[in-house]
């Protein structure tokens, strides 16, 4: 049988650069933890690392709301210190927890232990859950979150059935060992965006769409196919 086409699984919102979709993710994400506020008084928002999300984190900690009582985790971490260049935790407080949003709650993924493994029933007991908000990258590999192709825990992460909220995983392709947010925490967050900018980020996003060749095996495409609700893919031209 021919790949199912996921097309109806996204809603695709194109801008032209960089500048305009982290502006426009800003909002509508902004919008999202408004709604969470009115309606229970807390919210919640896991992120992701990388390069790309600065100028939408940014852009984010310049929205007037009632960062007070907002919780803000991540999607995935690197088994790094928040010292450490690579560490997700020093990007959002670098880029997000400054102007209006300095006054959110952070919850870091990583732990003061060896490894991942050592931390876990800490990091669930905290966990936010179910998330009001979840805002995904996506790599080249068309892996999201930390679901690496070739990772050592990646069936169990991304079993739709699992109980478990996170795991840690090891992958050739992650360099440190990493923890990550499974994928049933995910499929369940109130509003679940993919951020992507550029031609090469486009074509692995329309490959794991289409299921044609390497993309029939994109880790975001069983994300996909797991999903209830339409991905929302804020994506620069």
């Amino acid at each position: 049988m021919p790949p199912t086409d996921l097309s109806l699984q996204v809603q695709l919102h194109p801008f032209p650069d960089g500048e305009a979709v982290a502006d426009a993710l800003a909002l509508s994400v902004a919008d999202d933890l408004r709604a969470a506020l009115a309606q229970r008084g807390t919210a919640s928002v896991a992120l992701s690392g990388g390069t790309t999300p600065r100028r939408f984190l940014q852009a984010l900690s310049r929205q007037p709301l009632d960062w007070a009582n907002v919780t803000v985790t991540l999607v995935d971490e690197r088994w790094v210190p928040d010292d450490n260049d690579r560490s997700n935790a020093r990007l959002v407080k670098e880029h997000l927890l400054q102007n209006a949003a300095a006054g959110a709650r952070f919850l870091p993924l990583h732990r003061p232990t060896a490894t991942p493994e050592e931390a876990l029933p800490a990091i669930a007991a905290t966990l936010p859950t179910p998330l009001d908000v979840a805002v995904l990258g996506m790599g080249g590999d068309g892996h999201t979150a930390s679901f690496f192709p070739g990772g050592d825990l990646l069936a169990q992460a991304m079993d739709p059935a699992t109980t478990t909220t996170v795991l840690p995983m090891r992958a050739p392709g992650a360099g440190e060992p990493r923890i990550t947010l499974t994928l049933p925490v995910l499929r369940d967050a109130g509003r679940l965006y993919l951020h992507i900018e550029g031609g090469e980020k486009r074509q692995v996003l329309q490959q794991a769409l289409s299921g044609q060749g390497a993309g029939a095996g994109y880790p975001i495409r069983t994300l996909m196919q797991a999903l209830r609700t339409p991905l929302q893919v804020y994506l620069a031209q």
